[in-house]
């Protein structure tokens, strides 16, 4: 089994470009390309604009997380701890004062991180375009270390009658590990057993191969690799 030497020799074209860089992982000269073309290329904003929908669904899953209460109070001690005495307004002292006890708020803000920092794992969320050089198929791939789960977005290729997609995770020299049949469709989700997951989550090589329909009956691949990536960090 070979896999494309650094997934890059086909790209998939302005259609994956557009994919990456709604995913965030283009290297920093890649993206500032990226959004040079969104203001001078209409067709290549569409592509960004399209993506940007279809991927929407996937961070549905992660909710805004609100500032905690405790910042807000602190802000209410030092901003409006006494009422305001006549002609406060227009007194200098006042609002020096008011300048102080933001900058003092502002920094209670920044520090409440480290001073009692959120219990966060890390790299919870990977991502890895799956492509191969000579293969129209392309995937977008999200791994979420939290819900156990990966998402992904079949960008091109069809599998033909009586075959399935059939995604691996390659850990080094040892024998691909199957994370199961990828089901037909835009998008969708596997689910990823706990032997699995701690090899995930320190970033492996994700591929693809063609077996027949229900999945590789050796527990191997036994068919080609149409599309290959490395799981990167967001």
């Amino acid at each position: 089994m070979t896999l494309a030497d650094d997934n890059g020799a086909e790209r998939g074209g302005d259609d994956l470009f557009a994919a990456e860089y709604v995913l965030g992982v283009l290297a920093a000269d890649e993206r500032e390309i990226a959004s040079r073309r969104i203001d001078a290329d209409a067709a290549f904003a569409r592509l960004v604009d399209a993506w940007e929908a279809h991927l929407s669904p996937m961070a549905a899953a992660y909710p805004e997380t609100e500032p905690p209460i405790r910042v807000k109070e602190a802000l209410d001690r030092w901003l409006f701890a006494a009422e305001p005495r006549a002609g406060l307004w227009s007194s200098l002292g006042f609002w020096r004062g008011l300048a102080a006890a933001a900058i003092a708020a502002l920094a209670i803000y920044i520090a409440l991180p480290y001073v009692n920092p959120p219990v966060v794992e890390p790299q919870t969320r990977l991502v890895a375009s799956l492509a191969a050089e000579g293969s129209d198929v392309k995937y977008l791939v999200v791994y979420d270390a939290v819900r156990h789960d990966v998402g992904l977005s079949h960008v091109s290729g069809e599998r033909t009658a009586g075959k399935d997609f059939e995604l691996w995770m390659i850990e080094g020299k040892n024998a691909p590990v199957s994370m199961g049949v990828i089901p037909a469709g835009a998008t969708a989700h596997l689910a990823i057993p706990p032997a699995v997951r701690e090899k995930l989550a320190q970033g492996a090589v994700l591929a693809v191969s063609v077996e027949p329909a229900g999945g590789s009956p050796t527990g191997q691949p036994t068919g080609p690799v149409v599309a290959a990536g490395d799981l990167k960090s967001i």
